[in-house]
């Protein structure tokens, strides 16, 4: 026992002895940080590498701290590249801190090239690869919604393999497109995003202004997104794997009527039209409910259609990559896969990606490389609504015999045939599969100094094939009954653009000077062909042998084929790194518009001034970066298919003697002289870094003009015709956009919270509709109004008088609308503009927290000051009884509210019933929470990885939404009106990233 104390003692005396000779070692250390020019940097770290010592600077750049003699210190601050400085037995260390131009000098992808970001002169959004996997999207178009100010991105529905809408500044066009191009690895790219995998992109840049798309000419007035895959770097072999695991819930179910509530709302119904006693229940029942009904209402049936047709959902996501390369040689390989499996269970998507890209150096003065997407992905139940029919099932029908087998019409209802049927094997069977090769090759050549010629050649190939089989006894043909039927369609587009580039590069004294010319074709190809029959005998064969279908109800063909020739110039010219101009021409040829009328032309100029390069501006060390930014251009929009300028005739039967025969006759009207809709816009923005890049952002203001645009003019009937397309309206668009980028808190212990938030405003105004047409109220269109509008009657209120309500023919309980010029009657000049579904501002926000291996963000997204139109106020709220209700608050005379009217077994709706659909659509939304943790770089050099991330994701968490909280809906973020479909979703997601 003496011995072993006698040895700690001696462990501890050397402990003591060592550590004091350690302190000897450490040395007193003062100095002070400044920046390039001399200004003392406050909040600077100075840390002693390898130790978790340090302190910071105070309001004159000054530190002080011990360190051992032999120490390197570590010096940092945000906005100035990292130093790292030796002590060498110094007891005083000044330390002058370089900026990090980093911010300055990325590279923002434009057309056809690359700019640093301080020399850019139009108005540019960019998202990088790690913005666009924060929040799980099935396509990338998702992961712009709420993250670039001036992008609308609204969910068109929540079945699986649905695409959002995306909107640059607002809507333009009355009845052309809208959708911005999207432009892939250079070329050109039909249709959305879908066959994608966003972790195969890295980078995404959303032109907006007339200055960065009037290159693209003729279909740059929406805006172009320009989307750069990844490609191989210099490096090892790396690969990569990532794969999630999501567990999918709906959000909340619609709020449906029990059985108890069903019976007392058709009872009151039927009591409003006469038809029940109540002296005499018994006997009333029974003339409004069926035997069957009356059965279930003793066994106390209360059946939740919804829980029977809804389930868990759920999404996996997997992919695996390798990448790398020489200084000559570079390549990267990539394969994904996804599927979603909704929460009904006939809807789902799945998609299998492979990416490929190599870049080749022959030589010092010649590049090749390639580019290839493939992709294959089915969609299953892409028109199914299963949630219509369930919700119209009553409660009170049950949905099994007593041997447990479904019932056909669980009612004795033959409108309301069981929902559940749909989910018996082979009842109905809708498939859409798709393929897709879509190829980016380019060959570049350095001709001399500054001077280089390249050629982009782009192919793109995919093919649909769709069928639908619905059986005898699915629920769309047991309400109309009938033999099975069956629909099959097949498409296939060929397309493909050739771009032929000179560019020149070249800086002389303070002079620099880019120029770009191109040459251009892009052509397209598209043939489509679908047939349609009913009574097919053998049921199993679904859509496979149309042929021995008793009859056939629907046969069609398409051939499309249209080209755009191209000639563009753009000259950038800067002087001394303070005066920016871009000057832009493109020429545009297309086949869709008539001799004459092919040609269009869209000029562009753009000004930019670096305030911060002025000699005046050197002693301000706070202000880094400002740059004042103007441009304006005209933009097109080819708004029309192919041979819309020729007219169209039409197959017409007809008597000829005594028999009859078939002949031609024309159905469109030929217009010769259309030509494009064209957009004039002027832009005019700031990008700023203040504080050594701890605030960084830019704000831009605009004004958008289209003209010419495409609209029905409507002719007398006696020329044979109703109306001829013609190039005759006109709208405008403006608004404000602002984007902000912070680091709120960057500390020595390692913990970073930053900010990124955007806001913008747009206003939507039809200008003119032609001949002096100030209103289309069948389309919704006004002069001086948005795009779209809710133009109806104005609910203010449920008649409680009687007399009151008759003075205009109406009866207590019923619908009480405004009666705007106050003339006793209602008529249709008391319809108004109820609102638009254009906010009044939208805006974004991804907070964004980290310490050592931990990380968390926060994405948000709002939309304020819309107005929705809800299907479900009009299609579920009829309130006469054959079909469950919403549970609304509806009159009775015992229940005089001013929500919902009376009852009434006589009326199939509510009159007036589409004034109870409007809503407002204003909401804020948390989209997504990530946690994640990446494990120390210890670790993974002790396991030979790179590193290794564990995730969880919950997205949609929460939904804040007057339709929501206060009026019972799910969610209101849909386009124009809110659908009956698949429901609204959140998402309990766990993932894993690894890489060696």
């Amino acid at each position: 026992m003496r011995n072993t104390l006698s040895k700690v003692g001696g462990f501890l005396l050397c402990l003591l002895f060592w550590g004091t000779i350690i302190r000897a070692q450490s040395i007193p250390i003062r100095g002070k940080v400044t920046g390039p020019d001399g200004s003392p940097i406050i909040g600077a770290t100075v840390a002693i590498k390898g130790q978790k010592t340090g302190t910071v600077t105070d309001v004159m750049g000054a530190y002080k701290l011990q360190a051992p003699a032999t120490a390197t210190l570590v010096v940092s601050f945000i906005g100035f590249q990292p130093k790292e400085v030796p002590v060498n037995n110094r007891a005083e260390l000044d330390v002058k801190l370089e900026e990090d131009q980093k911010k300055l000098e990325e590279v923002v992808v434009v057309g056809y090239g690359q700019q640093k970001k301080k020399d850019v002169t139009g108005a540019i959004s960019s998202i990088n690869s790690k913005t666009i996997m924060e929040v799980p999207v099935t396509n990338a178009q998702q992961a712009l919604q709420g993250r670039t100010p001036g992008i609308d991105v609204i969910n068109n529905s929540n079945k699986p393999g649905d695409e959002p809408r995306v909107r640059v500044r607002g809507t333009r066009s009355l009845s052309a497109g809208n959708d911005p191009l999207y432009v892939v690895d250079g070329i050109p790219f039909a249709g959305n995003l879908n066959d994608i995998n966003p972790q195969d992109i890295a980078s995404m840049d959303v032109l907006k202004d007339a200055s960065a798309t009037a290159i693209y000419g003729s279909r740059g007035a929406n805006g172009v997104v320009l989307v750069s895959t990844r490609k191989g770097k210099v490096s090892a072999p790396q690969v990569t794997y990532s794969g999630v695991y999501g567990i999918v819930n709906t959000l909340g179910k619609t709020d449906m009527m029990d059985s108890q509530q069903y019976l007392a709302m058709k009872r009151e119904a039927n009591r409003a039209a006469g038809l029940y006693d109540d002296n005499n229940p018994d006997a009333s029942d029974a003339k409004i409910f069926t035997a069957t009904e009356i059965e279930n209402i003793k066994r106390g049936v209360n059946t939740d259609w919804q829980s029977l047709m809804l389930s868990q959902g759920w999404q996996t996501r997997h992919g695996i990559g390798v990448s790398g390369g020489t200084e000559t040689t570079k390549y990267a390989v990539t394969g994904g896969y996804f599927k979603d499996q909704g929460v009904l269970q006939l809807q789902s998507y799945e998609r299998y990606n492979l990416h490929m890209a190599i870049d080749q150096m022959i030589g010092k003065h010649v590049q090749i490389g390639a580019s290839s997407l493939a992709t294959y992905s089915m969609r299953k139940g892409g028109t199914y609504n299963g949630m219509s029919a369930s919700l119209k099932m009553l409660p009170i029908a049950d949905p099994y015999d007593a041997e447990g087998k479904l019932i056909t019409y669980p009612t004795s209802d033959n409108q309301q045939p069981n929902a559940l049927l749909d989910y018996e094997d082979g009842n109905r069977v809708e498939r859409l599969s798709h393929i897709r090769f879509f190829n980016s090759l380019y060959g570049e050549i350095s001709l001399f100094d500054g001077l280089k010629y390249r050629l982009n050649v782009g192919t793109d190939v995919f093919q649909n094939n769709y069928g639908l089989f619905q059986s005898k006894k699915n629920t769309d043909l047991l309400i109309g009954g009938g033999d099975a039927t069956a629909t099959k369609q097949g498409q296939l587009i060929w397309a493909y653009t050739i771009e032929n580039l000179l560019t020149y590069n070249k800086t002389f004294n303070k002079h620099s000077l880019n120029i770009t010319g191109l040459y251009s074709v892009q052509r397209q190809r598209e043939d489509s062909s679908s047939a349609s029959v009913r009574g097919i005998p053998v049921e199993w064969q679904e859509y496979y042998n149309l042929g021995q279908a008793a009859t056939v109800t629907g046969i069609s063909g398409l051939l499309g084929t249209w080209t755009i020739l191209s000639y563009m110039g753009r000259v950038n010219y800067g002087f001394d790194d303070r005066y920016l101009v871009t000057l832009t021409l493109r020429a545009d040829g297309s086949s869709r518009f008539a001799p004459g009328k092919k040609w269009g032309y869209f000029p562009s100029v753009a000004l930019g001034w670096n305030v911060t390069s002025e000699d005046f501006m050197k002693g301000v060390s706070w202000l880094e970066n400002l740059k004042v930014r103007g441009s304006y251009g005209r933009i097109g929009n080819t708004g029309i298919p192919p041979y819309a300028t020729q007219g169209l005739l039409g197959r017409t039967p007809y008597s000829f003697g005594n028999k009859g025969v078939t002949g031609f006759s024309p159905l469109l009207l030929r217009n010769p002289n259309l030509t494009w809709e064209t957009t004039a816009s002027t832009n005019i923005g700031i990008d700023f870094s203040l504080f050594k890049g701890r605030i960084t952002g830019s704000m831009d203001v605009y004004k958008q003009k289209t003209t010419d645009l495409l609209l029905q003019r409507f002719l007398p009937f006696s020329n044979g015709f109703d109306a001829v397309l013609e190039n005759l309206g006109v709208t405008q668009n403006k608004g404000i956009e602002i984007g902000l980028s912070t680091v709120n808190v960057q500390t020595r212990s390692g913990f970073t919270w930053s900010m990124d938030v955007n806001f913008y405003m747009n206003r939507e105004k039809i200008l003119s509709l032609g001949a002096g047409k100030m209103q289309d109220i069948g389309n919704g269109w006004f002069v001086g109004q948005p795009t779209y509008v809710y133009y109806d009657y104005k609910k203010v209120g449920i008649w409680q008088d009687q007399a009151a309500a008759q003075v205009y023919k109406q009866r207590q309980g019923e619908i009480q609308l405004a009666d705007l010029n106050n003339d006793k009657k209602l008529d249709d000049k008391d319809r108004t503009i109820l609102g638009a579904p254009q906010p009044k501002w939208s805006g974004g926000m991804t907070q964004r927290f980290s310490y050592k291996g931990l990380d968390l963000s926060v994405v948000a997204f709002a939309r304020m000051g819309s107005m929705v139109r809800s299907d479900f106020y009009s299609s579920f709220n009829t309130l006469f009884g054959r079909y469950n209700n919403l549970d609304v608050d509806y009159w009775t005379p015992t229940n005089p509210t001013n929500n919902f009217p009376r009852p009434n077994a006589n009326q199939e709706r509510p009159n007036n019933y589409n004034t109870l659909s409007y809503f407002d659509g204003s909401f804020f939304k948390i989209r997504n929470i990530t946690l994640g943790y990446s494990l120390p770089e210890s670790l993974m050099k002790r396991w030979q990885m790179e590193a290794l991330r564990f995730a969880v994701d919950i997205k949609q968490p929460l939904i804040l939404a007057p339709y929501r909280q206060k009026y019972k809906g799910i969610d209101p973020e849909d386009v124009n009106v809110i659908g009956v479909d698949a429901p609204a979703t959140w998402m309990l997601q766990f993932g894993v990233n690894a890489t060696f």
